[in-house]
């Protein structure tokens, strides 16, 4: 399918997200019109107030449960394209996190014609499989793992085995339900995944108790509530929020991104490599953990991005950008507390 253009109307799913607040923000400045579905009208006031400047060109749609069959039926109609990011990262079930996919999908095809490109946004987590030797992967990997353990273990898979398992499961859902009805849609579909995603949010966050689970696991990780084990041990790899929002962009906006699943990747870290870069930005933090102990070390986990150069022509952020605007972040939100 070829890319679509400003001003297409865009639905972007779970609008009030980490991810997805700046998806829309960056798809308004480029002239699109956009959807937002969240849970309830109470989510979506912040956005309305948020995006006030676009006018009409930002509108809310209420899609109280994700996994109701029929959830996105009207929330579809008379978009052009749509942007599916509604799968929060917590350890739930593994069924609703298939059905939130499908579901979508399904509404798609039934009432929405008019859609050229589906974006869905996946996590790496369905890439990577746990090593302790460096590896590197790639758009060909898959966390089989993690599915076969889930599988086995039912009830009693690990939280993290069970949201590794469950984004597999979802991704490759996708992939089944283009390939099952490929002679009765007239859409292609891209999947962005990403690593550990930080950066300054955008959308409501009240404290940092509500912060999305990767920005907390960096505040935990530059505050000192890691173990010198966690900080030198394996490591993995991240990427600025604003870079996964701008893929998604130009996922609609590149002719070749449809069909292709992307790794979007900044570069692999250790945990120690993220204080000791804090403290480079900020050298009144207190904690310093072991400071340079990563320096020499090989990456265990890296990704090969070459897909996300080639077919989106995206350079991500170096790291020392993105923890200096994320600490900026967190002095502005405890600041906020303390009145």
């Amino acid at each position: 399918m070829p890319a679509v253009p400003p001003p297409a109307k865009v639905l972007v799913t779970g609008a009030n997200g980490y991810i997805a607040a700046w998806l829309v923000r960056l798809l308004l400045e480029d002239g699109y019109s956009v959807r937002g579905t969240v849970r309830s009208a109470a989510k979506g006031a912040f956005l309305q107030k948020l995006f006030a400047g676009f006018g009409d060109k930002f509108e809310i749609a209420v899609v109280e449960d994700i996994t109701k069959e029929g959830a996105f039926d009207e929330a579809v109609k008379g978009v052009d394209v749509v942007e599916h990011t509604a799968s929060p990262f917590h350890f739930k079930l593994i069924t609703p996190a298939v059905q939130g996919t499908t579901g979508v999908l399904n509404s798609i095809k039934k009432n929405a014609p008019n859609v050229k490109r589906v974006i869905v946004l996946a996590s790496c987590a369905s890439v990577l499989t746990s090593t302790t030797s460096p590896k590197t992967y790639d758009e060909s990997s898959w966390n089989e793992p993690a599915v076969a353990e889930a599988a086995e273990k039912g009830g009693k898979t690990p939280l993290m085995i069970a949201y590794r398992a469950s984004k597999t499961l979802a991704e490759k859902a996708a992939w089944k339900f283009v390939e099952d009805n490929k002679g009765s849609i007239g859409w292609d579909l891209t999947v962005i995944n990403p690593p550990f995603v930080w950066g300054p949010p955008i959308h409501e966050v009240t404290s940092l108790s509500n912060l999305n689970t990767s920005m907390v696991d960096l505040y935990n990780t530059i505050t000192g509530k890691k173990t010198a084990e966690v900080l030198t041990g394996p490591g993995n790899a991240y990427v600025d929020v604003r870079d996964v929002a701008r893929a998604h962009v130009l996922a609609i906006q590149k002719d070749d991104a449809g069909g292709q699943r992307i790794i979007v990747s900044a570069g692999s870290h250790f945990w120690q490599e993220l204080v000791d870069v804090a403290n480079e930005m900020d050298p009144s933090l207190p904690f310093k953990g072991e400071a340079g102990a990563t320096k020499d070390k090989p990456y265990v986990i890296q990704y090969d991005t070459s897909r996300m150069a080639s077919v989106l022509g995206l350079e991500c952020r170096p790291l020392k950008d993105t923890i200096k605007d994320s600490i900026t972040y967190f002095n502005e939100l405890e600041s906020a507390a303390l009145h």
